[in-house]
Formats: C-alpha cells, structure tokens, sequence
C-alpha cells in the first residue's frame, strides 16, 4: 500500500498475477480509479453499505455493474475495469480475512461489489 492507494501492495501483486492487463498497469489502474472516487465519498456513503472502515480504507458493497460504469466513464477497457474490481474485492477479502469476516465477504461478492476508498 502507498501512501495514496487504499489497497495493499500485496493484493495489487496478486491482482497483477491474475489480471488479464500487464502487471505493471494494474497499480496505475486502482489509482485512476482512485482518484476518480474519492472525491464522490459522501456519495457512496448514502448509496452503499459499509462494511469496514478503519484509518486507511472505508469499504462498501456497490451493485454488480459499479465498476463497469465507473470503467466507461474512465475510458477503460473490459479487462481494465475487470482488473480494478478484481483489486477490491480482493482487498476487501484481505481485510475480511483479517476480522474473521472472510466467509460473509465472499457471499457478499456472489451478488455486488467492492468498492475501497482511502479514509
């Protein structure tokens, strides 16, 4: 994790290895898509469960199709935006696995997505 990026170094690594975009893309990716959210907090706030925040990251659950949208508004192609996503969830995960949450996670990501802003 940088100082700008919600998301662990460790999960855009793994990401990277599962991506469908070169690994060095995915981090510039997650901060694109950073940038473009954080100033819409309050936003996502209103229209979407929380389901963790800490001092570095507040995590909610967007409806499947989120960062499809979010990917169209940034130009980004399908396997792109996939990436970003792929990058959430996993944090999200991470961050699950952490709480002893990982199971309720992983049942939340059969039906929405997540989507991790910086605190």
């Amino acid at each position: 994790m940088t100082e700008d990026n919600p998301i662990e170094g460790q999960v855009l690594v793994l990401t990277a290895a599962k991506a469908s975009v070169g690994g060095q893309r995915v981090p510039d990716l997650v901060a694109e898509a950073r940038r473009e959210l954080e100033p819409r907090t309050e936003d996502l706030r209103r229209r979407y469960e929380c389901v963790h925040e800490d001092d570095v990251r507040v995590v909610f659950l967007a409806p499947e199709g989120f960062w499809e949208d979010v990917g169209d508004e940034l130009g980004l192609s399908r396997r792109e935006y996939e990436a970003v996503a792929r990058a959430h969830a996993e944090q999200l995960l991470r961050v699950g696995d952490r709480e002893g949450r990982k199971e309720e996670f992983e049942t939340a990501l059969e039906v929405r997505e997540a989507v991790v802003i910086g605190a």
